[in-house]
């Protein structure tokens, strides 16, 4: 059996040195010809952001809070995959998996690790393979189908033959594929659900369907460029951002003003700091190509596969990318809890980390 491995996150300090001058040496374009961003993200903020990043941020510092949890590497397929392994003091813990997407981070799950261990769970967060501090896949393969096999192998390598899963975003792709699989695996949870409209047709008209139908619209419009870039030439749109830390902030960032439910502002839900901390596991890593590979790898088969016959709690969040009535997500999963959030978009964890630890517990407290 291969080895489990202490992990500790320790950029040398010539790293940083090169971010700073990388900054200080960025080449700006010129405005947007608009009042907002629909462009994208304005230049104005941008320059905030950067100049945030160069002489404010504090990485050592965000580094050691990081390094608060306990952090592991192993091997599975020729690939060292990262990992945070947080035990709960309590006897009956229940292990549960969470999985990031992209443009994410385990830097989502800063806010919920300890909130669920203490309410009695084991805390299993892998980074994705090509994200983060776990290995870069040199070969094809490693898509949805293949993580998930991957994670229930960590799962029981780590010597839990009974956990449940969580994920939204890719996370929640490779967590219903668990949930297919089934193996050691008891029950998911998903905030990004795989759902498509029942055989008869899309329903009745509710208000809730309208919205759920205009997000949808609004993302297959104005909102994902970025996907088709990344699952038809990652390797191209790899190199500029892997070469400027601005071009890399802003590709993160535009997606977070996007997608989280923030009121045109994402520092009304995070902070600058929690900003760069995940720009940051995508810049330190140098992982911009390696983690838009899972768009060339899987995106074709979003959406296919099974049923998913294990108990599936569902969190819907408002400002949700791809959000599915609960009529929907039945025709793919045995859905023995569904919640309709009060507020709250695409990253959950990182935006309503008490909302999400709730709806969380209250799922798995049926299937532990």
């Amino acid at each position: 059996m291969s080895s489990i491995r202490p992990f500790r996150i320790a950029v040398p300090d010539t790293e940083l040195a090169d971010l700073k001058d990388r900054l200080a040496r960025t080449r700006w374009p010129e405005a947007e010809c608009v009042e907002d961003w629909s462009q994208g993200i304005p230049l104005s903020y941008t320059r905030e952001l950067a100049d945030y990043w160069a002489n404010s941020y504090d990485w050592r510092a965000r580094e050691a809070a990081l390094n608060r949890f306990d952090h592991y590497t192993t091997e599975i397929d020729g690939l060292d995959l990262h990992f945070i392994h947080q035990r709960s003091p309590h006897r009956d813990a229940f292990p549960l998996l969470i999985t990031h997407g992209w443009p994410g981070s385990i830097v989502e799950f800063h806010k919920v690790i300890e909130p669920l261990t203490e309410a009695g769970f084991h805390v299993v967060c892998p980074s994705l393979p090509g994200y983060g501090f776990s290995g870069k896949p040199t070969s094809t393969g490693w898509g949805v189908a293949k993580i998930a096999e991957a994670w229930d192998e960590l799962m029981v390598r780590l010597g839990y033959d009974r956990y449940g899963a969580q994920g939204g975003d890719w996370g929640a792709a490779v967590t219903t594929q668990i949930g297919r699989n089934v193996g050691s695996c008891v029950g998911i949870h998903v905030n990004m659900p795989i759902a498509q409209p029942p055989a008869e047709g899309i329903g009745e008209m509710t208000e809730d369907l309208q919205k759920a139908l205009a997000r949808i619209d609004y993302y297959r419009k104005w909102d994902s460029g970025y996907m088709k870039q990344q699952s038809t030439r990652p390797q191209t749109v790899g190199y500029g951002l892997v070469d400027s830390p601005v071009g890399q902030l802003a590709w993160i960032v535009e997606k977070f003003w996007s997608w989280m439910d923030c009121d045109g502002n994402p520092e009304n839900v995070v902070s600058k700091d929690e900003m760069l901390d995940n720009v940051m596991l995508y810049w330190l890593t140098a992982s911009a190509a390696s983690s838009a590979r899972l768009y060339w790898e899987s995106h074709d088969t979003w959406g296919g596969g099974g049923y998913v016959s294990v108990p599936t709690g569902i969190a819907s969040f408002p400002l949700e990318i791809l959000r599915a009535p609960r009529a929907w997500c039945e025709t793919g999963y045995n859905v023995t809890h569904y919640t309709t959030m009060p507020r709250g978009g695409h990253f959950a964890a990182f935006e309503q980390p008490e909302l999400f630890v709730e709806d969380v517990k209250t799922f798995f407290a049926t299937v532990r």
